[in-house]
């Protein structure tokens, strides 16, 4: 497949009125983010709920993406589970219905004790999709499991043989850089804290994944653009702009309130599932203004109107 450039969007989840999933959406939010600017998309991640959807719903969603995309942005599935034998099925389900690639989160609830445990697990998962790229996703804030990527690289590459690269959400740039430079950049090392996109630039980034770029692509695009050419302060001065929002959704519960930034932005996603509650109209009504009270919404407008007559 090659390394992945440019930007990843973490999907959210869709839901209807009575809770089910809703796949009638994603065509509209895949020509959405195509038209911002993002080349592939992340499925049933952390974003999109994939720990609290069922394997049947992770795969109706899956087989709706790689539909609507068409081949003309790259979806990425993540297939982990707290069972190794169901993310197994996830991994499997994503190469029969032609995903680009595949991740999974180390199991979360009985915990790998070393980075041999951890690597033995994911060779597991990814011997099922094996024709498919896959990536180990990076994220110990949330599984609780931090352990040295440059190690798991090292051994990932002896036993998993589509291993491609990792999906690095931490904030640990010093680590992230010694894997994007591990033999003279071998392997793909997506970075994924969107108000940290500029720094991992700084050390060589080439693709990242976000949630934010749902709804705010045009805005980091300009950040890679400027900071290819040169334009530092420019590209500061973006980040700044993501950093910004990141604080306001920090006043929230950060999954809900950007569910809410969408919606915002004309696609109704429904009411996230428990234990996440989704944000009161108190809640959005402040949102929305302390967002625009930084500008936010016509940053990301203006950064998609220069694109816009660039493109065209």
């Amino acid at each position: 497949m090659g390394k992945i450039t440019g930007l990843v969007a973490a999907t959210f989840a869709a839901y209807n009125e009575n809770g089910e999933v809703n796949l009638a959406i994603i065509p509209q939010i895949v020509a959405k983010l195509i038209d911002d600017g993002v080349s592939g998309v992340f499925v049933c991640g952390t974003n999109g709920e994939g720990p609290n959807l069922t394997v049947e719903e992770r795969q109706a969603i899956v087989e709706a993406y790689v539909k609507a995309a068409s081949k003309r942005i790259k979806v990425i599935v993540h297939v982990g589970h707290s069972s190794i034998k169901e993310a197994r099925k996830l991994a499997a389900h994503a190469e029969q219905v032609g995903a680009d690639a595949f991740s999974s989160v180390s199991a979360f609830y009985f915990k790998p004790a070393s980075v041999k445990a951890l690597v033995t697990s994911l060779a597991e998962i990814a011997s099922a999709a094996p024709n498919t790229p896959f990536y180990y996703y990076n994220i110990p804030h949330l599984t609780g499991i931090s352990m040295d990527m440059l190690e798991l690289i090292k051994l990932a590459e002896e036993m998993i043989p589509n291993f491609a690269g990792l999906k690095y959400t931490a904030s640990t740039l010093h680590e992230y850089e010694a894997c994007v430079n591990y033999k003279d950049g071998k392997y793909d090392v997506l970075y994924g804290l969107d108000e940290m996109l500029l720094g991992a630039l700084a050390v060589g980034a080439k693709g990242a994944v976000g949630s934010t770029y749902t709804f705010a692509a045009p805005l980091y695009n300009k950040i890679i653009e400027n900071f290819e050419n040169g334009n530092m302060e420019e590209a500061r001065r973006l980040q700044m702009v993501s950093i910004k929002m990141v604080q306001s959704l920090g006043k929230f519960s950060p999954i809900p309130a950007q569910r809410a930034i969408v919606d915002m932005g004309g696609f109704e996603l429904g009411s996230c599932r428990l234990p996440l509650i989704g944000l009161t109209s108190e809640e959005r009504k402040r949102l929305k203004e302390d967002l625009e009270a930084k500008d936010f919404f016509k940053q990301v407008d203006q950064c998609r109107e220069t694109a816009s007559v660039l493109n065209h």
